[in-house]
C-alpha cells in the first residue's frame, strides 16, 4: 500500500511529531496546573453523561 520511503517518512514524522508534544506540554505544565485546576470534574461530567445517553438507548 505503501512504498517503503512513505513508510519512513511516517515513522520518522510521528517520532518527532510525539518529541514536540511532550516538549510542549512539560514546558507548558505550570501553566496548565495554574489555569487548568478542578477541568477533571468536567471530563468526568461529559463522560457521565456519554454513559447516561448510551445506558438509556440499550435500555429502552
Amino acid at each position: 500500500m505503501f512504498s517503503k520511503g512513505q513508510m519512513i517518512f511516517g515513522i520518522i514524522f510521528f517520532v518527532v511529531f510525539a518529541i514536540i508534544i511532550g516538549y510542549t506540554y512539560r514546558r507548558d505544565l505550570k501553566l496548565h496546573q495554574k489555569f487548568y485546576k478542578g477541568s477533571i470534574w468536567m471530563l468526568v461530567a461529559f463522560v457521565g453523561f456519554i454513559a447516561f445517553i448510551a445506558a438509556i438507548k440499550f435500555l429502552l
